[in-house]
Protein backbone atom coordinates (compact mmCIF):
# COMPACT_ATOMS: atom_id res chain seq x y z
CA UNK A 1 0.00 0.00 0.00
CA UNK A 2 2.63 2.69 0.91
CA UNK A 3 4.33 1.58 -2.78
CA UNK A 4 0.98 2.68 -4.15
CA UNK A 5 0.70 5.64 -2.32
CA UNK A 6 4.12 6.93 -2.89
CA UNK A 7 3.59 6.29 -6.93
CA UNK A 8 0.18 8.16 -6.74
CA UNK A 9 1.85 10.86 -4.86
CA UNK A 10 4.80 11.36 -7.46
CA UNK A 11 2.00 11.15 -10.61
CA UNK A 12 0.15 13.97 -8.46
CA UNK A 13 3.36 15.93 -8.07
CA UNK A 14 4.32 15.83 -11.87
CA UNK A 15 0.80 16.20 -13.58
CA UNK A 16 0.20 19.29 -10.73
CA UNK A 17 3.29 20.64 -12.06
CA UNK A 18 2.43 20.06 -15.58
CA UNK A 19 -0.95 21.56 -15.29
CA UNK A 20 0.55 24.88 -14.13
CA UNK A 21 3.09 25.49 -16.89
CA UNK A 22 0.34 24.36 -19.09
CA UNK A 23 -2.24 26.85 -18.05
CA UNK A 24 0.09 29.30 -17.69
CA UNK A 25 1.51 29.13 -21.32
CA UNK A 26 -1.94 29.35 -22.83
CA UNK A 27 -3.52 31.85 -20.90
CA UNK A 28 -0.16 34.29 -21.81
CA UNK A 29 -0.77 33.44 -25.62
CA UNK A 30 -4.90 33.44 -25.28
CA UNK A 31 -5.94 35.72 -21.92
CA UNK A 32 -9.86 35.64 -22.53
CA UNK A 33 -12.17 36.23 -20.13
CA UNK A 34 -12.66 32.24 -19.42
CA UNK A 35 -9.66 30.30 -18.73
CA UNK A 36 -8.62 28.77 -22.06
CA UNK A 37 -5.92 27.28 -19.94
CA UNK A 38 -7.80 25.28 -17.67
CA UNK A 39 -10.38 24.17 -21.13
CA UNK A 40 -6.57 22.95 -22.69
CA UNK A 41 -5.81 20.61 -19.75
CA UNK A 42 -8.78 19.66 -18.89
CA UNK A 43 -9.42 18.44 -22.98
CA UNK A 44 -6.04 16.88 -22.86
CA UNK A 45 -6.08 14.63 -19.77
CA UNK A 46 -9.77 13.59 -21.02
CA UNK A 47 -8.17 12.23 -24.51
CA UNK A 48 -5.16 10.69 -22.97
CA UNK A 49 -7.17 9.11 -20.66
CA UNK A 50 -9.35 7.73 -23.31
CA UNK A 51 -6.86 6.54 -25.41
CA UNK A 52 -5.17 5.11 -22.43
CA UNK A 53 -8.21 3.26 -21.55
CA UNK A 54 -8.65 2.10 -24.78
CA UNK A 55 -5.16 1.15 -25.19
CA UNK A 56 -5.28 -0.85 -22.12
CA UNK A 57 -8.61 -3.02 -22.98
CA UNK A 58 -7.24 -6.33 -24.18
CA UNK A 59 -3.53 -5.30 -23.04
CA UNK A 60 -1.80 -6.06 -19.03
CA UNK A 61 -0.79 -2.72 -16.98
CA UNK A 62 0.88 -2.58 -13.90
CA UNK A 63 -1.49 -1.86 -10.84
CA UNK A 64 1.59 0.46 -10.01
CA UNK A 65 1.80 2.22 -13.85
CA UNK A 66 -2.04 2.36 -13.79
CA UNK A 67 -1.86 4.09 -10.54
CA UNK A 68 0.82 6.54 -10.96
CA UNK A 69 -1.25 7.58 -14.73
CA UNK A 70 -4.40 7.42 -14.06
CA UNK A 71 -4.84 8.59 -10.62
CA UNK A 72 -1.57 10.33 -9.48
CA UNK A 73 -0.89 12.21 -12.78
CA UNK A 74 -4.17 12.46 -15.17
CA UNK A 75 -5.63 12.77 -11.77
CA UNK A 76 -3.85 16.21 -10.87
CA UNK A 77 -3.22 17.34 -14.47
CA UNK A 78 -6.70 17.77 -15.41
CA UNK A 79 -8.52 20.47 -12.99
CA UNK A 80 -12.35 20.31 -11.85
CA UNK A 81 -11.68 21.71 -8.74
CA UNK A 82 -10.33 24.71 -10.50
CA UNK A 83 -12.99 24.54 -13.30
CA UNK A 84 -15.54 24.52 -10.68
CA UNK A 85 -14.33 27.29 -8.58
CA UNK A 86 -14.07 29.92 -11.88
CA UNK A 87 -17.43 28.75 -12.22
CA UNK A 88 -18.67 29.61 -9.02
CA UNK A 89 -16.70 33.02 -9.63
CA UNK A 90 -18.21 33.82 -12.94
CA UNK A 91 -21.57 32.86 -11.14
CA UNK A 92 -21.11 35.13 -8.17
CA UNK A 93 -19.93 38.25 -10.19
CA UNK A 94 -22.96 37.77 -12.45
CA UNK A 95 -21.05 36.74 -15.56
CA UNK A 96 -23.54 34.33 -16.65
CA UNK A 97 -22.47 34.07 -20.55
CA UNK A 98 -19.12 32.86 -19.40
CA UNK A 99 -20.31 30.41 -16.72
CA UNK A 100 -22.59 28.88 -19.37
CA UNK A 101 -19.75 29.09 -22.33
CA UNK A 102 -17.04 27.99 -20.07
CA UNK A 103 -19.37 25.12 -18.11
CA UNK A 104 -20.48 23.84 -22.04
CA UNK A 105 -17.04 24.20 -23.66
CA UNK A 106 -15.38 22.00 -21.01
CA UNK A 107 -17.83 19.12 -20.42
CA UNK A 108 -18.79 19.04 -24.60
CA UNK A 109 -15.05 18.97 -25.56
CA UNK A 110 -14.10 16.78 -22.62
CA UNK A 111 -16.40 14.25 -23.19
CA UNK A 112 -15.74 14.57 -27.26
CA UNK A 113 -12.35 14.14 -26.22
CA UNK A 114 -12.55 11.14 -24.48
CA UNK A 115 -14.64 9.10 -27.03
CA UNK A 116 -11.56 10.15 -29.94
CA UNK A 117 -8.83 9.05 -27.23
CA UNK A 118 -11.23 5.90 -27.14
CA UNK A 119 -11.66 5.43 -30.76
CA UNK A 120 -7.39 5.20 -31.12
CA UNK A 121 -6.80 2.12 -30.37
CA UNK A 122 -10.60 0.37 -30.62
Amino acid sequence: MLNTLLIVGLGGFLGAIFRMLFIELINKFLPYSINLGTLFVNILGSFFLGMLYSYLQNRYFSPYLNSFVNIGFLGAFTTFSSFSYQNLLFLQNGCYLNLILNIFLNISFCLFAVWIGLLIFK
